[in-house]
Formats: C-alpha cells, sequence, structure tokens
C-alpha cells in the first residue's frame, strides 16, 4: 500500500503544474491580443485601447473584458483617435440664406466642408466661412472677377482721359479722414478724464443703437450658426448661466450641435433680455473671437 501511494502522488503533482503553465501561457496570450494599436487611456483605473479615426467607444474596457470600438454612424465623423462615447455630427452645408454648397463629402473620418455657391464670396477661407455674400456688380468695368474667397474689385471711372478727379477725390477724403480723426482722439481722452467706468463702457454715456436694439427670433438660428456650440457655451458661461441650465439644452438635442447652440442662444436672449445684442457681441470681443463678433454684425445688418 504503501509503495502504491507513492507512485501516483508525482503523477497528481505533475498535472497540476502543467495546468497552472498553460493558465499563465492563455493569459500571456490574451495580453498579446489586447495590444492598443494607436494608444492607450484611463478608465475607473483600467488601461483601454482608443478608438481610430471613423470610430467611437462602445463600452470602456474592464479587468475581464476589452473595450469595444464601433464605427460612426451616419450623419457623424471622428476624425482622430479618441475615447470619446459619440462621434461628431457632420457639418451641414444647405441652411438657407447662408449661400453655401457642399464642396467635400462627410464621411466616418472625416467632416464636410461647404463652399460658397456660384456669384457669392467669403473673404474669410472656405475652412471657417459660416456665411457668403453676393459678389459686387460693376458699372464701369470689372478690374478683379469675384471667386469664393474675395469680392469683385471694379475698375475705377475716369473722365476726359486723366485722373485729375480722382486725385481730387482723394485729398479731400484724407484731409476729412484726418479731421475726424482729431476729433475722436480729443473726444476719447476727454471721456477717460471725466466718466465713471460704467460711462466708459458705453463710450462717453452713449450707447449705439445698433447694440441696444433686440434680437430678433428670425436672426437666431443664423447667429448659433456663426457662432457655434463650443463658442456659445463659453459666451452663456461668462454671462453667469448656470451649468446646469447648458447641460440640459445639450441633452435635450443629442447629436445635434445646431440644434444645441440654438437651444442655448435661445436662453441666453431670454436671461439678457434688451441686453442680449451687447452682453453677445462685447463677449465674443473681449473674448478675443472678433471675427465671429464682426460676422455676427454683418448677419444682423443684412437682415436689418
Amino acid at each position: 500500500m504503501k509503495t502504491a501511494y507513492s507512485s501516483k502522488f508525482p503523477s497528481w503533482f505533475f498535472i497540476v503544474g502543467l495546468v497552472s503553465l498553460r493558465s499563465v501561457d492563455f493569459t500571456s496570450a490574451i495580453r498579446e491580443t489586447q495590444q492598443c494599436v494607436v494608444g492607450t487611456y484611463e478608465h475607473e483605473g483600467v488601461t483601454c485601447c482608443v478608438c481610430g479615426a471613423g470610430m467611437f467607444v462602445e463600452s470602456h474596457c474592464t479587468t475581464t473584458q476589452p473595450g469595444k470600438c464601433t464605427s460612426c454612424r451616419e450623419g457623424t465623423y471622428s476624425s482622430h483617435p479618441n475615447f470619446q462615447e459619440s462621434c461628431e455630427p457632420c457639418t451641414s452645408c444647405s441652411h438657407l440664406y447662408d449661400n453655401l454648397e457642399l464642396d467635400v463629402t462627410c464621411t466616418r473620418a472625416r467632416d464636410a466642408t461647404c463652399r460658397c455657391k456660384n456669384n457669392y464670396f467669403c473673404s474669410i477661407g472656405k475652412e471657417t466661412c459660416k456665411i457668403c455674400y453676393p459678389c459686387k456688380e460693376c458699372t464701369e468695368g470689372v478690374k478683379v472677377a469675384c471667386t469664393t474667397t474675395n469680392n469683385t474689385v471694379c475698375s475705377e471711372k475716369t473722365e476726359g482721359g486723366t485722373n485729375t478727379g480722382l486725385i481730387v477725390g482723394l485729398t479731400v477724403s484724407i484731409a476729412l479722414i484726418l479731421i475726424l480723426g482729431l476729433l475722436v482722439f480729443f473726444w476719447i481722452g476727454t471721456c477717460n478724464r471725466n466718466n465713471t467706468p460704467d460711462e466708459e463702457r458705453n463710450g462717453c454715456g452713449l450707447e449705439s443703437p445698433f447694440l441696444t436694439e433686440p434680437l430678433l427670433d428670425r436672426d437666431l438660428p443664423d447667429i448659433a450658426e456663426i457662432i457655434g456650440w463650443t463658442d456659445m457655451k463659453a459666451i452663456a458661461t461668462r454671462s453667469g448661466m448656470l451649468d446646469t441650465a447648458i447641460e440640459n439644452c445639450k441633452l435635450n438635442h443629442v447629436g445635434d450641435a445646431r440644434e444645441q447652440t440654438l437651444a442655448l442662444l435661445q436662453e441666453f436672449v431670454q436671461k439678457e433680455g434688451s441686453q442680449a445684442r451687447t452682453t453677445l457681441i462685447q463677449t465674443l470681443q473681449k473674448s478675443g473671437k472678433r471675427r465671429i463678433a464682426e460676422m455676427v454684425i454683418a448677419k444682423l445688418n443684412s437682415s436689418a
């Protein structure tokens, strides 16, 4: 009996060791198959693989399961490797009154780009242009033709084969500009010396009639398109809107950045009341978004 027990013990020990070795090899094989191609990120203390361009994270990885990346759905895209839980909505080029048309189609890994329609232009460039304007029509001939990025330049009118009238006109214009500049200089100096900070903000106690006009509902969709969600959120935050109100505008229109921005702009206008136009434009200017402020002003001027 003692001899039989001794012969079985080594066999049992060998089997346990073999199973343990295979378990180690299996774990190593799983790790090898989970090597990340485009990078990693941390989620709840676990290192997960980043999804490639054109995809989003459908489920994050856990200690027992790998994460899952899914291709962007139709009408959305992601242009860079990411670990976002959704893709960005594609840019639309078919908004009314914008005078844009599709230039490059949106794909899962690239946003759509727009261009101005024929006989329209936008001087700030195709990548950032939100609204195109009609090309100028010349009565004396065209010096430089209108393109999608610059307006028409008309030929100068001459009389009797000389440019004497032009020279006189330029001289008078320069003189008037100099006089006006001196008047403005002395006026601003007087304001800075005599007025309170509140008066200085409005320019010697005078508010521009343009800034005091209310924002009309018909203009809000175009203004929202010009500003975009990121800048509109910054404006709302600086104006004192609660984070919950801002977040509700986003959650009520999931996946539609244009509608999210419009909803937040409407909340902003309701909060600011008659000062909405002033606050909107001045906040953009103070935030270094002067080009966007100029586009908003141009849009409001065109619909006045």
